[in-house]
């Protein structure tokens, strides 16, 4: 094929990023016969889904018919509608319930590395709302040896804390192996793990799970497609014709400038601007510091690209918020089942709890950063609990379980001296000598602590209603009445500093519900479409269920690369290369 006049090469489909969105929408192209070039910023592909859990949230998933459950669309469609509270158009939701289903259907069907499975029981977040779910539809992948990716295997995104060699743990595992002092199931999760090391140091296993399994299966699946992916190659900015369509891209190709045409089209799906400091002071003043677990290389570049040709945006103030633990060294550790813990209760800089502590992630930063513009801090806030719950559950990554000298995570019964050192973690022998160290007033906190092992004693939080909520308990201790609540007991007493961490940021472009770009009057850009977290997302600012952001980037990926396969948006660019706006140079592929 000869380049079109004005481009050193010309495709169908230019996508732009290779995590799950962008590679489910170059395999749908491609799957379509359309001839797609993936182009990815950084050395490494993945984004951050590589870095994420992996969890696909979709209702009415191929996987949940055959375990014989299926949400009724109908009220999906309307938990969605409360959860968005009428920022995103019926239009976009209702092309979400539609075709996440059909999404994972056609993966299923176009590749066998691309196998999802369902196991019953993480709740979605808000699962007392109409058409919400106690059993979950959050889908995964199975775990994968990574020696499959051949020479691709160096060129997966690695999540910047690497467990030990051997040491991997599927999603529903994670429940049982919080459980380890409460349930055989959890020892029998520990026991895995150490039959996992030796598996890995005997015949070199390289086995991985949840996002870097997905990450690498779609890698894969590209892969047997014979659908190119450059890496190291950033968008410098996108083209447009005389009309404003967007007709291609000029991309920094190994230090040399190179510009791709494409005639169906631009996907845009490039991440968010996770790590733009000085975007995201503008946009979210709130944000002191860089604690996101987004992809390193995320920057903003779709969106600024989308903005340059006339793009609107929405949401920028949001991100998929989710408390963290920093430590000294910068490492960003989730704060996930700590929350959920029976025997601790969280302050803000008045000394009060100000939310249930096991409320989905989304909403716990809301009310971070809702309380922090009442001037009373709750950037950092502080987790409190005892000795006796520090030694019954995960705490931090700790084991309660006897010491173990050289364990790949602390062990013992004491807290570890780095922790209390490095000011992360504070410990005392009274409520007032704890409050001194954490800049509290301590008649306040003495009082908080008095008022929540009341309310524990009675089995009940009747002033945040921890526990209620199905979700609450999932991370909780089964044992208890209320898997959530108990009393916390003697000193000495410990404080973990909570910031104000997320997934990535959530606004982005505006979209339809094809995923094609809008301008601020709604009309389309043609030939520009954006998916994930380049986009404003399908979810609003809450939180559906886990893999609320995967799903919708996966399933707008998937209608994307449809909707440019049989519209052709960029006629302009096929008649340079003598071709009708129908056509493709290439054959088919399967």
């Amino acid at each position: 094929m000869t380049a079109a006049a004005g481009f050193d090469r010309v495709v169908d489909v230019l996508v732009v990023g290779s995590g799950a969105g962008g590679m489910t929408a170059a395999l749908t192209a491609a799957a379509a016969g359309l001839d797609v070039l993936v182009i990815e910023k950084s050395p490494q592909f993945g984004g951050s889904t590589a870095l994420s859990g992996g969890g696909i949230w979709v209702p009415g998933a191929p996987a949940q018919r055959r375990a014989g459950y299926s949400p009724d669309p109908q009220a999906v469609l309307q938990y969605l509608r409360q959860i968005t509270d009428g920022l995103v158009s019926d239009a976009r939701l209702r092309q979400y319930v539609e075709s996440a289903p059909r999404m994972l259907e056609f993966l299923e069907g176009l590749s066998p590395w691309l196998e999802f499975v369902w196991k019953p029981g993480y709740a979605d977040y808000y699962p007392e709302l109409p058409g919400g779910s106690e059993l979950g539809s959050t889908i995964n992948v199975p775990p994968i040896d990574l020696r499959r990716l051949g020479d691709d295997e160096d060129k997966l995104l690695q999540p910047l804390a690497l467990a030990p060699k051997g040491i991997w743990l599927g999603p529903m595992e994670l429940r049982s192996f919080y459980r380890i002092r409460q349930s055989w199931a959890g020892k029998a999760v520990l026991l895995k793990l150490i039959a996992r090391m030796v598996r890995a140091r005997v015949f070199g296993e390289r086995i991985a799970a949840i996002g870097q399994s997905l990450a690498a299966r779609l890698r894969l699946a590209l892969r047997d497609g014979g659908v190119p992916l450059w890496l190291n190659t950033p968008m410098i900015e996108l083209r447009t014709d005389a009309d404003g369509s967007v007709v291609g891209a000029l991309v920094d190709r190994g230090g040399t400038p190179l510009r791709i045409g494409a005639r169906r089209g631009v996907i845009l799906a490039s991440g968010g601007f996770d790590h733009d400091m000085a975007w995201r002071k503008e946009h979210q003043p709130v944000v002191d510091q860089d604690w996101s677990f987004g992809n390193p290389a995320a920057t903003g570049d779709g969106i600024r690209a989308g903005q340059r040709v006339g793009a609107a945006t929405e949401l920028l103030d949001e991100a998929w918020w989710f408390p963290a633990i920093q430590w000294p060294d910068g490492r960003m550790q989730f704060m996930l089942n700590e929350r959920m813990m029976p025997a601790q209760f969280i302050v803000n800089g008045d000394g009060k709890r100000f939310i249930n502590e096991a409320a989905p992630y989304m909403d716990f930063g809301h009310a971070m950063i809702e309380g922090q513009k009442t001037g009373v801090t709750h950037i950092p806030c502080w987790l409190i609990t005892d000795h006796r719950s520090f030694n019954r559950y995960v705490v931090g990554g700790h084991l309660p379980i006897p010491k173990v000298p050289g364990a790949p995570v602390p062990t013992g019964r004491k807290v570890p001296k780095a922790w209390l050192n490095s000011g992360v973690v504070k410990a005392a022998s009274t409520w007032e000598e704890l409050a001194a160290k954490i800049g509290v007033p301590a008649q306040q906190l003495r009082a908080t602590a008095t008022r929540f092992n009341e309310l524990a004693h009675r089995g009940h939080d009747d002033d945040f209603c921890r526990g209620d909520s199905v979700y609450d308990n999932y991370y909780g201790d089964p044992t208890l009445p209320n898997p959530n609540l108990y009393p916390l007991g003697g000193p000495p007493y410990y404080a973990f500093r909570v910031v104000l961490g997320d997934l990535g940021t959530s606004g982005g472009l505006r979209t339809d519900e094809f995923a094609r770009v809008l301008r601020d009057d709604d009309t389309a850009v043609p030939g520009l479409y954006a998916v994930g977290n380049t986009s404003a997302p399908v979810m609003g600012r809450r939180y559906a269920g886990a893999g609320a952001t995967i799903g919708p980037a996966m399933t707008f990926g998937f209608v994307a690369a449809n909707h440019a396969a049989n519209h052709a948006a960029n006629r302009q660019v096929a008649q340079h290369a003598g071709l009708d706006a129908t056509q493709t140079p290439n054959t088919p592929r399967r």
